[in-house]
């Protein structure tokens, strides 16, 4: 049997909750946290994740099917809510429960943005 929208949704959260308590440690700031959701003007799961000074957004994926460019757009969109400086999608690895071997996605412009600290849109 597959999973209910309600257990997908408290899988999500558990692992948002999971990826935001492991970067607030490895990154030393209490300040990150999981994301008050806000309808059409979210801007994330994570929040406090900053690079250079500036937001960068964070959409966490607990899902059995990759949906890379859907998850990528919205990610983007969420960045503009919130001017953050780029947008990485975290998603969860199936049968590994450790939050820094999870995977990270980006578009390459957001990469050098981290690297560089400007948007290069």
């Amino acid at each position: 049997m597959g999973r209910s929208r309600r257990s997908a949704k408290d899988a999500g959260a558990r692992f948002e909750r999971q990826m935001a308590d492991w970067f607030a440690e490895v990154l030393g700031d209490d300040r990150i946290d999981r994301m008050v959701r806000r309808g059409a003007n979210d801007a994330g799961d994570i929040a406090g994740i900053r690079a250079h000074g500036r937001a960068v957004a964070v959409e966490c994926k607990n899902v059995s099917r990759m949906s890379l460019p859907e998850w990528v757009k919205e990610a983007r969109k969420e960045a503009s809510n919130s001017s953050a400086l780029a947008r990485v999608v975290v998603s969860k690895r199936h049968g590994v429960g450790d939050p820094a071997r999870q995977w990270v996605h980006m578009e390459a412009r957001d990469f050098v943005a981290l690297i560089l600290g400007v948007r290069i849109d």
